[in-house]
């Protein structure tokens, strides 16, 4: 079936803002280990939290945004389990006993979870080539992994907790996108922190409190602390929600095969890993999936409500 000129280029356009917000994100995996030097791991969770519902209190404000309908506060506020909670505690306690390049190929599932679980919940179809490419860009990645040994140290309860970490994630993109149908991709995000604040503001306090004489946090630190409430939490959904509403869950999501490849350029430029021949041709071929997934596409349909 042909899609029409207009629908295709808006399909593009929200691979473009999928892309930006997948860039950003991409920093998360790196940003949370040098974090993790200065700081206790539940803090870089809350933390980041606070600093993104800071700025976002401040955009609802200025904007005077009316207070979401009740229909919608509830999948906000399982969106905000997984993007608050889920996903940066898990990820923490796991990249403590792991390194950052390892946690990004355990978190390499991701697209191919968050594609399951919209057409699990919102009747997204795909075609059958659609799941060839993303299961073939999930294997290179898993196969990059592999390939590079037991450098990075394999620990069965730090991948358990990345695979937690995933589902966690997967579910907020999926339940989050499902609210940009009615109100823009940065007030879904901007509510889902703000919902956080009387949680995240007293449970930071009460970690720094208690663990701050434990950690002599440094300006890097900092900065990445900074870094993560700034991108990673906040301004990265901005270009993730409004590339998904354009594009759909499922299609959207497999941009973020090339997230992986992403974390780990950061995790050498920023812990000093080595980038070898092997991430390259990595790279080529989950791009190459990502390419044909996006061919392979069906228009997207959604299951009438009951």
């Amino acid at each position: 079936m042909t899609i029409p000129i207009d629908e295709d280029r808006r399909v593009r356009q929200g691979l473009m803002w999928a892309f930006l917000g997948v860039l950003l994100f991409s920093f998360s995996l790196p940003m949370t280990k040098v974090a993790l030097q200065g700081f206790d791991p539940y803090l870089t969770a809350t933390g980041r939290a606070v600093i993104a519902g800071a700025l976002a209190s401040m955009f609802l404000v200025v904007r005077r945004v009316p207070f979401p309908a009740r229909e919608h506060r509830t999948p906000l506020l399982f969106t905000m389990v997984g993007a608050v909670f889920g996903w940066p505690i898990l990820l923490a306690l796991a990249l403590q006993r792991t390194t950052s390049a390892h946690a990004a190929v355990i978190a390499a599932f991701m697209p191919l979870t968050t594609a399951l679980i919209a057409v699990l919940r919102t009747g997204e179809r795909v075609s059958r080539q659609f799941w060839i490419a993303a299961c073939l860009g999930t294997a290179a990645l898993v196969a990059f992994a592999l390939s590079r040994g037991g450098a990075e140290g394999g620990d069965l309860v730090a991948d358990l907790l990345v695979v937690g970490a995933v589902l966690f994630s997967s579910s907020c993109y999926v339940l989050g996108a499902q609210v940009t149908k009615v109100m823009p991709g940065w007030q879904v995000i901007s509510w889902v922190v703000v919902f956080a604040l009387p949680i995240t503001l007293p449970a930071s306090l009460a970690i720094w409190a208690s663990t701050h004489a434990r950690y002599d946090p440094g300006t890097a630190q900092w900065l990445c602390l900074l870094g993560l409430g700034l991108s990673s939490v906040y301004l990265a959904f901005f270009a993730w929600y409004r590339g998904l509403a354009m594009a759909g869950v499922a299609h959207g999501g497999q941009v973020q095969q090339v997230q992986a490849l992403l974390t780990l350029l950061w995790s050498a430029l920023l812990l000093g890993e080595t980038v070898t021949a092997g991430t390259v041709a990595a790279a080529c071929v989950v791009i190459g999936c990502v390419v044909w997934a996006q061919r392979a596409r069906t228009p997207t349909t959604v299951a009438p409500e009951e």
